[in-house]
């Protein structure tokens, strides 16, 4: 017997209870590290207005779409990725070598402010606000410009010019430069008419172009990594692959890189190690993340497009079937599956709009019902997230909690259900497969995101620390 929406909105209302009595437990942890990666993000709005000026600036045609190489090689390539991601509504990152282009991303591009950039500096700021009581953070460039970013906070710790830990908003290493990311955002419902038509933006996304040296070739400091194996950690937070060039030495810098983790789980076979994918164009680098360092993690997290992205290693084969496919539920439930056993990882967390879901083995260190819970705290945090919230005080990351799941988060959460045969798994969130364990829950959705970035790595960070 169905039940309808509204009753099942009710069902999850009352199990969203306990989001926050589950926040308060986050001041048990004790260490969290975040690596690889820290920038400084320049956040842009752009309209669709703003974007036909910039197409007509650099003489765009529509035709230019149908390149598919993903580097920004001249500032008729900056706009045509942010075409490509306006007019799919989808997320993409891709990298800049050329300063004379990234002059002209300063020139042209007006940012509306400046934030901490880089999965590992989000990362950092949310797990120190969130009451950990000591996050350390990698930076391979640490100038006071990124020190501003940084929470003024006394849990949170980056190591200074001395190779000393150091609170990070209080580093400046002067010899370092500011490394400085362009996201680029737009709104769902916003048009853009180029050649004689008109274009509506499906879905609210960014496009992130990315010039930045030490990121780009995973530079790592030494004192940092010295460093963490003598602080040790409850978690390790791992990402900053994606822009890695096979043909630029970034196979060898993940070699070296899978090198440096095995010695910090060799210092801390206790901690839980999560790796957080990104999207990666590279498809070399693709291979050797999944070779390397994803056998590594206890953990990995992705959202839809990189798991459709990775599963071209992985499952080559469904890659090349369908070239474009609908990303539904029951499909990316069959990649993460493949992707789990591929990877040999113990616990797999995908994030898509209106659901989460988490595969994982029975004998993982966090139990199912634990895994629920934080997945259910990171869904209100991302909503606050989404709505503007800055996230450092405990109010703000309540600011969603009594808000209704979303119906759409509900019928793809029964679909899944449906699919997999499992009906209950509609209203309990918690089912065994033969994957694996499965936790999946409808979110809480903003009808108009005020900003998307760092969505990925608050809800993946968030839902494994705060599965307790």
């Amino acid at each position: 017997m169905s039940i309808a929406i509204e009753e099942q909105q009710k069902l999850w209302q009352e199990q969203y209870r306990i989001v926050p009595e589950q926040f308060k437990k986050i001041r048990e942890i004790e260490k969290v590290a975040a690596v690889f990666n820290t920038n400084i993000d320049a956040v842009v709005k752009i309209s669709g207005e703003k974007l036909g000026k910039l197409a007509a600036s650099v003489a765009f045609k529509l035709s230019d779409s149908d390149e598919e190489t993903r580097i920004v090689k001249s500032p008729k390539d900056a706009v045509r990725g942010i075409v490509k991601c306006f007019l799919k509504g989808i997320a993409e990152e891709w990298p800049c070598y050329d300063e004379s282009v990234y002059e002209w991303l300063k020139e042209n591009l007006n940012y509306n402010n400046l934030q901490i950039g880089g999965q590992a500096g989000i990362i950092a700021n949310l797990a120190a606000a969130s009451g950990v009581k000591k996050v350390l953070v990698h930076t391979s460039s640490h100038p006071q410009l990124q020190a501003e970013q940084f929470l003024a906070a006394d849990n949170l710790w980056a190591v200074d010019e001395n190779g000393l830990p150091q609170k990070a908003s209080q580093i400046n290493r002067h010899q370092d430069k500011p490394l400085v990311h362009w996201i680029i955002e737009f709104l769902a419902g916003d048009k853009f008419s180029w050649e004689g038509q008109t274009f509506t933006c499906p879905k609210s996304n960014r496009f992130i172009i990315t010039y930045d040296e030490d990121n780009m070739n995973l530079r790592i400091n030494k004192d940092f990594g010295a460093c963490l194996c003598k602080e040790g950690f409850d978690y390790l937070l791992m990402s900053g692959y994606q822009n890695l060039s096979s043909e630029r030495g970034g196979l060898e810098r993940i070699q070296d890189c899978a090198q440096l983790i095995g010695k910090w789980k060799k210092a801390n076979p206790q901690g839980i190690v999560h790796l957080e994918l990104a999207s990666t164009q590279d498809k070399k680098i693709r291979e050797t993340i999944l070779a390397e360092i994803a056998p590594l993690a206890d953990s990995i997290g992705l959202n839809e497009r990189e798991a459709w992205d990775f599963s071209e290693v992985a499952v080559p084969g469904m890659f090349a079937k369908v070239k474009s496919p609908n990303l539904t539920a029951p499909l990316l439930f069959e990649i993460i599956s493949v992707l789990k056993e591929y990877c040999a990882v113990s616990r797999i967390q995908l994030h898509m709009p209106g659901l989460y879901m988490t595969l994982q083995n029975e004998d993982f260190k966090i139990t199912a019902e634990q895994n629920k819970k934080g997945m259910m705290l990171a869904a209100t945090v991302a909503a606050a997230k989404a709505s503007g919230i800055k996230l450092e005080k405990e109010e703000d990351f309540m600011y969603a909690h009594g808000q209704n799941v979303a119906e759409y988060g509900i019928k793809v959460l029964t679909e899944l259900a449906s699919y997999l045969g499992i009906p209950n798994l509609a209203l309990t969130g918690i089912s065994n497969t033969e994957n694996g364990k499965l936790i999946a829950i409808p979110t809480i959705l903003v009808k108009n995101p005020r900003t998307l970035v760092g969505m990925g790595d608050t809800i993946s960070t968030l839902s494994l620390i705060g599965a307790r």
